[in-house]
């Protein structure tokens, strides 16, 4: 029997790049601390039903439960040093729960905002919207309609707001994010080009500026 239930699913932005950077070990590691600040962000009944590689699915009978969720994800992961942001989408309708699993176009569906999200946002599908009896404690961003795979009509999109997001940069090459500047380096060419101190050596020329001893396809450096 299908039942009304909310979705959520969530994926690391930049873990690919971060695997390829750090390799496998410090991936696993993060998958560790990924599950550690969702399994402390699950509010009310909301339930973490499965995880593949960096995607997890949580699901609720509350929509208002699992949009509390969201915003504690969200806020968890980017006060994390070295972690990396987490995009996400919401969606709300009838599924079918068969040996634990569950199966229906709501899922499908919110795997497909969750892919559309852009880095350290969570969209919600106007149906979700339209489940949560109080929205006046979020900020949402209206994103406009939006036409997914096999869904005939467009739907509208709002985007979840992080209003608790402390500042922070990215580094442009593991896609981590730096929230002490004074463990970065300065790109010399462009200041605002920012990057972990861990990640290159530095040595300094005669004229002592600093070069970065990584490729010069990721700094736009130029060749010594």
């Amino acid at each position: 029997m299908e039942e009304n239930i909310a979705v959520l699913m969530a994926d690391l932005s930049g873990y690919t790049a971060l695997t390829e950077t750090h390799g496998a070990v410090s991936a696993a590691d993060l998958i560790d601390k990924y599950l550690e600040i969702v399994q402390g962000c699950l509010v009310g009944d909301c339930k973490l039903i499965e995880r593949t590689g960096d995607e997890v699915m949580i699901v609720s009978a509350s929509s208002d439960f699992l949009l509390s969720t969201a915003v504690m994800i969200m806020t968890n992961a980017s006060r994390q040093e070295n972690f990396l942001q987490v995009h996400g989408g919401l969606h709300y309708g009838k599924v079918l729960k068969r040996n634990g699993s569950y199966f229906g176009s709501v899922i499908n569906l919110t795997s497909r905002i969750a892919a559309k999200a852009t880095p350290g946002n969570f969209w919600c599908s106007e149906d979700f919207l339209l489940a949560v009896s109080d929205k006046s404690a979020f900020t949402f961003e209206p994103k406009g309609k939006h036409r997914f795979k096999n869904i005939s009509d467009d739907m509208e999109i709002a985007a979840l707001v992080n209003t608790s997001a402390e500042a922070f940069v990215v580094d442009p090459v593991c896609r981590m994010l730096i929230l002490d500047k004074t463990a970065a380096i300065q790109h010399p060419e462009t200041p605002v080009f920012i990057f972990v101190r861990r990640l290159a050596s530095v040595v300094l020329r005669p004229q002592r500026r600093p070069v970065l001893r990584l490729p010069s396809r990721f700094l736009n450096l130029p060749k010594p």
